[in-house]
């Protein structure tokens, strides 16, 4: 009998649902939150008001819950952990609960699917989540004692296109492969696959230049603006991710609108935009240099790489390293039900979330 499987993943403003009959997408909504989101203090308030909305949104499509096989929701900010599968359990509910300044969105559908899953005597998971890291000891070394490298971000997206592209391009068992895969969004990561896991990584505040992060600035003229008095820690801290890198140069990170700016002639927006390309290429370079170029491929996803304008400025950089695969988009539903599959169908062995 085939599994069935919901999917969630709540965004900042609206909160992604699907249903997996196996490998196949049968149910999918987007719940658009209103303004009314924006009363709640913490984001963990808004638990029971996401999932009366996904109740509804699942009755509302005369979908029947007592069918459900598993739930899996998008992984948030945990303790730094390995990759794939996490049962979710009280004891991640109540660590979930006990760190408000870690709160992440994502943290919202671990506890729904957890309460759901509960009723419904069903397991709930997360699968790749925020805080998949799994760097090589040598990979963690700053140069500073105190300031230990770490890896956050777009583990579930990268991992999934490098899966994919092993088995669908290579012909290859994920684990056979070495890949640099770059997520361009509003951030970007770039990140070192080999063997199945991430030995290496620029997350996407401490490496290139993006829309919205300034990626590596240099050091002592940001410590002398931080004791400048001109400017508190949260405006220091949304310098560098949110009104960082492009928004910063342009006051837009919409990349449609900046590549019309480019094309009607703003040389000043073309340098950015190029600079953009440049410090991504140097990351890509920087990673390759740790396997001695000895990459299968070279794979550019995430929702910015639907640009060719930016996909060619990158890519004529980097092509001479290895073949540079095109992925674009986000594809955390799917790579969430696939993993999940997995699980169910032993061909993964879910971790157990303790502190």
């Amino acid at each position: 009998m085939p599994a069935r499987i919901l999917i969630l993943n709540p965004g900042s403003t609206s909160t992604k649902i699907a249903v997996f009959q196996d490998e196949k997408q049968v149910l999918a909504e987007t719940i658009q939150h209103t303004n009314e989101i924006n009363n709640f203090n913490w984001v963990m308030e808004q638990v029971n008001y996401r999932r009366e909305l996904i109740v509804h949104a699942l009755k509302e499509n005369m979908f029947c819950m007592t069918t459900l096989t598993a739930i899996c929701a998008r992984g948030g900010m945990i303790p730094l952990c390995p990759a794939g599968a996490f049962e979710i359990n009280k004891t991640m509910v109540d660590y979930i609960y006990s760190v408000k300044k870690a709160a992440h969105v994502a943290n919202i559908g671990c506890v729904i699917a957890y309460d759901m899953a509960e009723a419904l005597n069903i397991p709930a998971y997360i699968y790749d989540p925020v805080s998949v890291d799994e760097l090589q000891p040598v990979a963690r070394i700053s140069g500073m004692p105190e300031l230990r490298r770490v890896c956050r971000g777009h583990a579930l997206n990268t991992r999934a296109m490098a899966r994919k592209c092993a088995q669908e391009r290579l012909g290859k068992h994920f684990s056979e492969c070495t890949f640099i895969v770059v997520h361009l969004g509003s951030g970007t990561s770039v990140r070192l696959i080999k063997n199945g896991i991430t030995i290496d990584a620029n997350s996407d505040d401490d490496g290139c230049i993006s829309l919205e992060r300034s990626g590596n600035v240099a050091a002592v003229p940001l410590i002398q603006l931080c004791f400048s008095g001109q400017y508190t820690e949260a405006e220091m801290l949304n310098k560098i991710r949110g009104n960082g890198g492009l928004k910063a140069y342009l006051g837009t990170s919409n990349l449609c609108k900046i590549e019309t700016i480019i094309k009607n002639g703003d040389d000043n927006a073309k340098l950015y935009y190029e600079a953009l390309a440049y410090t991504t290429a140097k990351d890509v370079g920087a990673m390759a240099a740790v396997v001695a170029g000895d990459i299968d491929r070279i794979i550019l996803t995430g929702g910015a790489a639907n640009s060719k304008m930016l996909t060619d400025l990158i890519s004529k950089r980097i092509s001479f390293i290895a073949p540079v695969e095109l992925m674009p988009g986000e594809f955390e539903m799917q790579a969430m039900a696939a993993g999940t599959l997995r699980v169910l169908n032993g061909e993964e062995k879910a971790h157990c979330f303790t502190l």
